[in-house]
């Protein structure tokens, strides 16, 4: 007879990427879904402004250093990317582990390196006027 435990009803990959614990109220893991999608979006944004950025500013900025923003913005975007993938996970397991969430480092990435591309755009301005 087969079992009707809950994790026999989970796919191989959930099992993997997910392994023991409780299954969680399904709103909690669903917004925790909402918020990594949310963070995605702000990954896609950097991405975008990166290729941008390198394929229209050509006027704005020197060749080398627009390059170098457009990567700047682009490594962050990817950072966030990855920095949203690893936050689900760890809520996740929090979530199904019953412990207490997790702080968020995605934020002081983000933070900085706004901050930081920020700066170097300014900087960049006041040195073309």
């Amino acid at each position: 007879m087969a079992s009707t435990d809950q994790n026999d009803e989970r796919g191989r990959l959930a099992k993997l990427v997910l392994p023991g614990g409780q299954e969680p109220d399904p709103r909690f893991t669903l917004a925790n879904e909402r918020t990594f999608l949310a963070w995605i979006r702000t990954a896609l944004a950097f991405l975008a402004g990166g290729i941008a950025l390198e394929a229209f500013a050509a006027a704005a900025f020197p060749g080398p250093l627009r390059t170098g923003i457009s990567v700047l913005l682009i490594v962050i975007g990817m950072l966030i990317s990855a920095g949203a993938a690893l936050r689900w996970r760890s809520i996740e397991m929090s979530m199904r582990q019953a412990k207490p969430l997790p702080l968020p480092l995605i934020i002081p990435i983000l933070g900085l390196g706004s901050a930081l591309a920020a700066a170097v755009v300014a900087v960049l301005i006041s040195l073309d006027q």
